[in-house]
């Protein structure tokens, strides 16, 4: 696919109005790519907040996702070297949207909508040739790029098998997970490391 025609696909995902009628608002697809990123980061959908904001990753998960790869907010915005994909490109709603304000509950979102996957994923990743390392978050982002959707913790406990794969299973960076982070200790001092230095080799920004 020449440079013109990569952009016009990303044109189109960016103007879709597919899930017009099921959305709970209009769709507002949210992605980061560009066919020379080297950096794979495979989400589920964006949130309200990323909603409103309009830009991925941008709050107190994005804060630790960077944190977690060693990256600067310049260089996690680079389209040119992190490509961000998740596996929904517009916020799907949740409980309260579903159901009606009037349950007063709050909850979780809902899960990515299919037809992202379905309609834009394929012709999306099979531009991004450059791809070295993918960063899977979240149980939808596992079962299409790993074929399977186990246990988030046994997941994390093979990444040396998966790095191996060009692929790395990560806990979701949310604040939620702290307690997970707290109980899983050996993530932070074995994986991190190792996950760093790996992006370090692999992305070129400029010396400051």
């Amino acid at each position: 696919m020449s440079h013109d025609a990569f952009f016009g696909l990303k044109d189109a995902v960016l103007s879709c109005q597919h899930c017009a009628d099921v959305l709970p608002y209009p769709p507002k697809p949210i992605l980061q790519i560009h066919p020379n990123a080297k950096l794979l980061i495979a989400g589920q959908a964006p949130g309200q907040k990323t909603h409103d904001i309009g830009r991925p990753f941008d709050d107190l998960s994005g804060e630790r996702l960077r944190e977690w790869l060693g990256l600067s907010a310049d260089e996690f915005y680079d389209e040119q070297q992190v490509a961000i994909v998740p596996m929904g490109f517009c916020f799907p709603g949740n409980s309260i949207h579903k159901s009606g304000p009037s349950t007063g509950k709050k909850s979780g979102d809902l899960p990515p909508r299919p037809e992202c996957s379905i309609k834009w994923r394929e012709a999306v990743l099979n531009q991004l040739t450059n791809i070295e390392l993918t960063i899977v978050l979240g149980a939808y982002a596992q079962a299409y790029h790993l074929g399977q959707s186990d246990n988030v913790t046994e997941q994390v406990k093979q990444w040396r098998y998966w790095l191996e794969q060009g692929k790395l299973v990560l806990p979701h960076p949310s604040p939620r997970n702290n307690r997970w982070l707290k109980q899983n200790p050996w993530f932070e001092a074995d994986v991190l490391p190792e996950l760093r230095s790996r992006i370090k080799g692999l992305l070129q920004f400029p010396s400051s």
